[in-house]
Order: structure tokens, then sequence, then C-alpha cells
């Protein structure tokens, strides 16, 4: 697929751009310079053409922090990988030193350079316009990303640089998204760019230097793989800024996004309060689990250690007891390709289908053989029918003469007799109870 830079110094209005493109709030959006720290993907289709677009952190001058370096390096693997690049400078600021610098950037990549002056929301913006036609690249896109105005205009120009050749599917039925979530600084980064084989995501010491979700496309086993990293979850009383606040939204989002959650969490604190929550969130959406346990390197090389830390994961997050541990480091590598096979593992299990003769056994033999539950009025629990309904998650309807009578021991007990007629490891299920004659 094609792929379109969005380049710029700080608060020029990149984000809003990227977001008014791909039409959804994917890039969190500030007036603080450089909140967008690493580049943001997301897909777009117009005219029958597809093309990713990248939203890149804002260009600082040389020198600086560690951030601003990461910054740059991130914005100049950007502009390698990308075959058409927008420019966004800002009209109320006119053409900075600063805008000057990153036109001779562009320049030297010899890729083609669409430029669009934002913020141009009045007569006044309107005609400092014709002023960007000294940074030399032709034709000048006076825009608002915040309006909306003239931005249809400026795709059509990006389309018009695009590579030729068929267009790309905006989406692959086959991929399977994954989502790369856990505490900050805990190494959801590091994981990322290794299974994804390229420094897609900043790798920074700094907790929470991952503020926005980070898509990355990848083929893993020949297998089309959507990875999704993601700012890490603070606690609440952490949560001191917008920036964060919109981070933490962003997590959910991802988690809604995804196929597969991949909660990671460190070997040497693992059932943290916030793992507990967001593996709770991961349950809550019905998404697939792995828990991996991280900076395996650091910890004691005793042979039991590994079964001792999955049994204390299972006792103290009992209800996500399904999802399968995976031991790794970030640091070395090791553990870390045993990943893959259970993504594609815990997929399957989450489009499982049973065969409904096995669910009416399952079915006769909890009648026969178990102790149902009573009403309030000595009426037992009577099922009718069993029959799955859905995938992903697996949902299962029963058909019972009074739903209310159903208690939340029972129906775990239930969903362990489903767990042990298939393979359901790594996916929560759905279990609804319906009255007779109803849906």
């Amino acid at each position: 697929m094609a792929i379109v830079a969005i380049v710029g110094r700080p608060n020029v209005g990149k984000s809003s751009l990227f977001n008014r493109i791909v039409g959804r709030r994917a890039s969190i959006v500030d007036d603080q310079p450089g909140v967008t720290r690493d580049r943001i993907y997301g897909e777009v289709e117009q005219d029958g053409r597809g093309f990713l677009l990248v939203d890149t952190g804002g260009l600082f001058p040389e020198g600086g922090d560690d951030i601003a370096e990461n910054i740059r390096r991130q914005v100049r693997l950007a502009v390698d990988e990308s075959d058409v690049l927008i420019m966004v400078i800002d009209t109320r600021d006119g053409v900075t030193s600063l805008d000057r610098d990153i036109a001779l950037f562009l320049r030297k990549s010899g890729k083609p350079v669409v430029l669009a002056a934002n913020k141009v929301d009045d007569l006044v913006h309107e005609s400092r316009v014709m002023e960007a036609h000294s940074l030399g690249f032709g034709d000048v896109f006076g825009i608002s990303a915040a309006h909306g105005r003239n931005t249809d205009e400026l795709v059509e120009r990006v389309i018009s640089f695009l590579p030729s050749g068929d267009p790309d599917p905006v989406k692959d039925p086959d991929e399977i998204s994954v989502a790369i979530v856990g505490r900050p600084n805990v190494g959801k980064s590091t994981l990322l760019n290794l299974l994804s084989g390229s420094e897609r995501s900043m790798v920074s010491s700094v907790p929470g230097t991952t503020r926005d979700s980070i898509d990355s496309r990848v083929l893993i086993e020949g297998k089309p793989i959507r990875l999704i990293d993601t700012a890490g979850l603070r606690k609440k009383s952490r949560i001191s800024s917008d920036v964060e606040y919109y981070s933490l939204v962003r997590t959910h989002e991802s988690i809604e996004r995804c196929d597969i959650a991949v909660l990671l969490m460190e070997g040497s604190e693992p059932c943290t309060e916030q793992d507990k929550r967001m593996a709770g969130l991961v349950l809550e959406k019905g998404k697939g689990l792995i828990l991996a346990v991280n900076k395996w390197d650091l910890l004691p090389k005793a042979p039991e250690l590994g079964d001792k830390v999955a049994e204390k994961l299972k006792d103290e997050m009992p209800f996500v007891g399904f999802a399968p541990v995976v031991f790794i480091s970030g640091l070395t590598g090791r553990g870390v390709h045993k990943l893959p096979e259970t993504i594609f593992r815990v997929h399957a299990n989450r489009s499982r289908m049973m065969d409904p003769a096995r669910l009416n056994t399952m079915l006769r033999d909890t009648l026969s053989f178990d102790r149902l539950p009573v009403g309030p009025r000595g009426m037992p629990l009577r099922m009718k029918s069993c029959s799955q309904v859905a995938a992903r998650p697996p949902a299962f309807v029963f058909i019972v003469n009074d739903p209310a009578i159903v208690t939340k021991a029972f129906e775990r007990h239930i969903a362990r007799k489903l767990r042990e007629l298939d393979d359901f490891e790594g996916t929560p299920l759905r279990l609804f109870w319906r009255n007779r004659g109803k849906t």
C-alpha cells in the first residue's frame, strides 16, 4: 500500500489534518508542542485508491532533549518509507526559518511534496498563503484542517502523485489485530519492534513515551498481523494532564479495535491493580487475551519459577484463568518467538464454532448429573436447548424456564464444561439465558 507522510514543525496542525483526512480521532490533538511523538498510521480510501497516511511528531530545531532527537529520527524514518509527503505550515506564523530548513530536508528526499498552508480561517490569513510559494514546491493549498476547508482538494493532489498500479485493498479480511497493552515503561514498544522487525515506535526509558496507539502492519509466518502499541495505563491519580487523559482513552479504544490483546507485565511485579483492571477491560470487550511476562532475564534462573508465576497470575486474576501465559525478555528476545504461534492459536479458538451434537451431549449430562440452581419458590432451573450463535468471541444461548434462577456460580460451571468440550484457550465466552419462546 502506498504511504503518505505528514511532516512539519510542532503545533502547525498536522494531527488535526491527519484526523480530518482519516475520519477518526486517531492522533492526539493538543496545543502543546511535541504532543505527537511517534508515527501514527491511518488508512484512507478516496476515488478508488487506498493509501496509508502517517502523522509524525513535530520537527524541532537541532539540539534539545532526548525526546526531540527521537522525533527527528522518527520523521526521517517516515520520510524514507513514504511515497508522497505533505508539508504543513501555519499561515498565522508565516514562513519561519524552521519551515525553510524542513523544506530543504524534504527536497533532498526526492519525494513528491504537497504543501499545505494550514489555519486559513479568514481573509487575513488567506493573504499569507502566497508567502508559502517561497518554499519552492509549486502550488500551495490554503486549508483549514479544523473546518475541512480545501482538504478534499489536497487529498486529490496527493492521489495524483501515488504510484500507478492496482489500488491496494484497505482492509485484509484475514488480518489479525493485536493490541500490546500494559503499564507505562513495561516494554511495549520494545516488544512491538521485535515483532515487527523495524523501529516503528520510539524506545525510551521515559515512562509513557508511547502516548498514542501505533499501528504496524506486518506479515508473520505469511499471515497478516496489525500490531497496535498503546500508551501505558496509568493510575488514575497520575493522569495529570489532558495528554495523559487522551492516552488513557486511546488505550481503551485500542482494546476496542483489536482482536487479541497481549497484556504485558513485569516479571518482578505482575498482577498489579492496573494489570487486573486492564485484563478486566479486555474480558469486558470480549477480546482474546495473552498474558506476557516481560523482563524475564532479570529474574533468577530457577526451573520452577515460571510455574510459580503462572500460578500466581491464575490465583490473583481468576477471571482470566483461560488466558495463556508467555514468558519473554524484550532485551534479549528470549521467548518472543512463542508469541506469534500463541496469537494464531488464540485467534483460531476465538473463531471456533462448536459441533451442535457436542453441545446437546453437554446439556444432557448437565441435566442428568449436575446440581441445578433452584428458584425462590423451589422451582429448579430447567434447560431446554443450547446453541452457539456467534464467534469472536464464542457466544452461546441457553433456553431455560427462568433466567433469573441462573447464578454466577452456575454460569461459571457451564463455562468450564464448555472449555472441557473444546479448545477455547485465550478467549472469553459469552453465555446468554433466555426464556422459552423468547430469543
